[in-house]
This record gives C-alpha cells, sequence and structure tokens, in this order.
C-alpha cells in the first residue's frame, strides 16, 4: 500500500499529527497496535494542557469537542519548598484567562480518534504492530505483523519513550533512571480547590495537587522506589491520609476516588530527532521528568512543528528530504533541551537533605517569588513556550 506519510503510534501525538494534516492531500497512514477506550469514572492518566497548546487542539477542531464538564482551568498555582520556600502564579496577575487546562488523557485520545475517522486522507491501522522497517533513498518500507506492506516517503516516530521505530532505526537514546516512581491517584476534597494546583518540593519527594472538576483532584507523587511500595501497599484510608498530610490538609479530609498506580520515572535523550524519511515526535523524542508537567506539552509542540513544514512544502516536494526535516530539529532542539535539564537539576537539587542546600533553594525560591521579571519569565514560558 502506497502513502506519503506513515505514523507509527496513534496516542497523543501520532494522531493529532494526523488531523493536523487533514487539510493536506499527503495520504496518511496511521499504525496502533490498540483502540483507544474511555477509563471508568475519573482517569488516572491526568494532563496540564498549557494555553498554547489549547489553542492548537482548537485549531484542530478537537478542543472545541471536548466535554467541557470534564474540563478544569488552573487560575492559580502555589509552588511550596522544604524549609517556608515559596512561589505564586496567578493567571489573573498575569492577565490571562488560565494558566493550565487539566484534562484526562482518554478524554482527549477519544475525540483525536473520532476527528480521525471524519478525515478522507487517513487510514487507521489497528490493532496493528510493525515487524520490521526499511529506509532507502527511494522510500520507506513498513511491514506489519499480518505481512501488510505500508510503503511511503516519510515514517514518523510517536510510538512513546520504548519506541520500536527509533529502536529499529538504530538511533541511540540514553536512559537515566531516577530510582523513582510517580504514584498517581484520583480523591474527593471535603474543601474545594478553587481551580488551584498545589505543588510541594520536601523531603526529597515531589507532591503535585491538580484541579479536577467539582470537588475533585488529580495527584502525582514522585518518590523514591521503596517508598512507593510502601504507599501503593497501604489499605485506602492511610494512603489517603498519607496524600492529605503530606499536602498540608489544605483541602481537608481526601477519599479516594480512584486506586493508586505508579509508573517508574527516567529521563530519556536521543542522538538525533531526524534522518533522511525519518522524524521522532513526542516521547520518542524526549521524555522528562513529570514535575515540570510539560512532557504532552512538547509533544504537541513537536506536532505543531513538523506538521507546520509539511503543510507548507508544495505537492511536488519530498516530505522525507532531510533538509525538511533538518528544519523541524533545529526549532525543536532548545526547548526539549531546556526544559530535561531543568527539570533534572531540580530534581537532583531537591533530593539532596543538606541544610545549605535547603537553605539555598528555599531562598532562591522566594527570591524568584519577589522578582517580578523572574516570575514573569516563568509564566510567560508556562502560557506559550516561550521565555
Amino acid at each position: 500500500m502506497e502513502f506519503d506519510i506513515v505514523i507509527v503510534g496513534g496516542g497523543l501525538a501520532g494522531a493529532s499529527l494526523a488531523v493536523a494534516l487533514r487539510q493536506s492531500s499527503w495520504r496518511v497512514a496511521v499504525v496502533e497496535g490498540a483502540v483507544p477506550v474511555r477509563a471508568e469514572g475519573w482517569d488516572q492518566r491526568i494532563y496540564a494542557i498549557s494555553p498554547i497548546n489549547q489553542s492548537f487542539l482548537e485549531e484542530l477542531g478537537v478542543w472545541q469537542r471536548l466535554d467541557a464538564s470534564r474540563l478544569t482551568p488552573v487560575s492559580e498555582m502555589l509552588v511550596l519548598g522544604d524549609s517556608n520556600g515559596s512561589l505564586r502564579f496567578s493567571a489573573y496577575d498575569a492577565g490571562v484567562g488560565e494558566l493550565a487546562w487539566i484534562t484526562e488523557s482518554s478524554l482527549l485520545q477519544l475525540e483525536l480518534w473520532e476527528t480521525l475517522k471524519r478525515q478522507h486522507n487517513v487510514r487507521v491501522f489497528c490493532p496493528a504492530k510493525p515487524s520490521s522497517l526499511s529506509i532507502g533513498d527511494a522510500g520507506a518500507e513498513l511491514v506489519l505483523t499480518d505481512g501488510v506492506r505500508l510503503r511511503s516517503r516519510l515514517v514518523v516516530a510517536a510510538d512513546g519513550a520504548n519506541s520500536w521505530v527509533r529502536q529499529h532505526a538504530g538511533i541511540e537514546a540514553d536512559f537515566t533512571q531516577y530510582d523513582e516512581v510517580g504514584v498517581v491517584a484520583n480523591f474527593r476534597c471535603a474543601e474545594g480547590h478553587r481551580n488551584t494546583a498545589f505543588q510541594w518540593f520536601r523531603d526529597g519527594s515531589i507532591l503535585a495537587w491538580l484541579p479536577l472538576p467539582g470537588d475533585r483532584i488529580s495527584i502525582v507523587w514522585s518518590v523514591a522506589t521503596e517508598e512507593s511500595e510502601r504507599l501503593l501497599a497501604l489499605s485506602p484510608e492511610a494512603f489517603c491520609e498519607s496524600v492529605a498530610a503530606a499536602g498540608d490538609r489544605r483541602l481537608g479530609r481526601l477519599e479516594l476516588d480512584s486506586a493508586p498506580a505508579g509508573f517508574p520515572l527516567r529521563l530519556m535523550r536521543v542522538s538525533e530527532v531526524v534522518r533522511h524519511r525519518l522524524a521522532l515526535v513526542g516521547d520518542a523524542a524526549h521524555a522528562i521528568h513529570p514535575l515540570s508537567g510539560h512532557g504532552i506539552n512538547l509533544g504537541f509542540q513537536d506536532v505543531r512543528a513538523l506538521s507546520e513544514r509539511l503543510l507548507r512544502l508544495p505537492q511536488w516536494r519530498d516530505p522525507g528530504d532531510l533538509l525538511v526535516l533538518r528544519s523541524y530539529a533545529r526549532e525543536r532542539a532548545e526547548e526539549p533541551f531546556l526544559v530535561q535539564y531543568t527539570t533534572h537539576a531540580l530534581n537532583r537539587l531537591f533530593k539532596m537533605r543538606d541544610p545549605l542546600t535547603s537553605l539555598v533553594r528555599n531562598v532562591g525560591m522566594n527570591l524568584t517569588e519577589r522578582v517580578p521579571v523572574l516570575k514573569s519569565a516563568l509564566i510567560r514560558y508556562a502560557i506559550s513556550g516561550k521565555f
């Protein structure tokens, strides 16, 4: 079967890229291993979508189709250190409607797939898995496990941090294991969150509370692997008490709304994000610590940058041309690098337990709170992805 672009991975990055190409004449294939399903109750996989990416999803015609009753704007964010350090960010002070939007992964994923079904230029192969990949001067060929052969001029790897495409293309990935687990769960709160997100850096761990509609919150608690085993083994009542205590009981008593789960945390950097006829996007190109909340936002900006270049190409131009792909790589070189190293440095800084380091990092937080230009720079990045 002949295509112009084959996207391997139909998650948020891969599906959004296919949707972004909806008005082009490119023939697009999407290869995905499993059909997305709606989570029961509230999804444990929660994302904080930045305003620039909310606008991007709106341009795709996806955002406005989401169930508004399951979206939550973040009006304020309070960041607290381990020794009276604090930072407060306000959408009102920044002159914007919201700092971010909290949404469920499955909600966004399903709407992207519904949009894909309406596209004239996309064919979805699902459930399907690749078995071999060959890339040459004239084109690329991806063979699926059922024997179907997909020939294209460009292959896009959007198949996650353990990317099959990246591995079979021979692109090296450097993984740094944090020996940490992100513990996630949803709760009902006794007191209203007022659309405020909280983040605590303390005792070598990072705890984030993200507001959900009504009286609910979602948490991501980054802790040492051994501590995660202890937390996940607690009774529901004891787990709720641990989370409430770690968050200074800001929202009163917590009641578990979904069973907790854990996922290992790691940093991943690749040697290159493009080759002739190959491009990496999303987690296939970079993986970061969740403390910044920018993982999926980086992925959407990868998609925006790549799709803009492909949409500008005349029909006679080869979408797998290395010159085209290198311009995408150059644009996306700086932001993932800065976010990866900043989050990595912050993670290491707050793991240090000695009193002098604790003093320095908390003084730094308080200084940032008192210097408007520094706060403004951080808010600008959170909103627009640019300093």
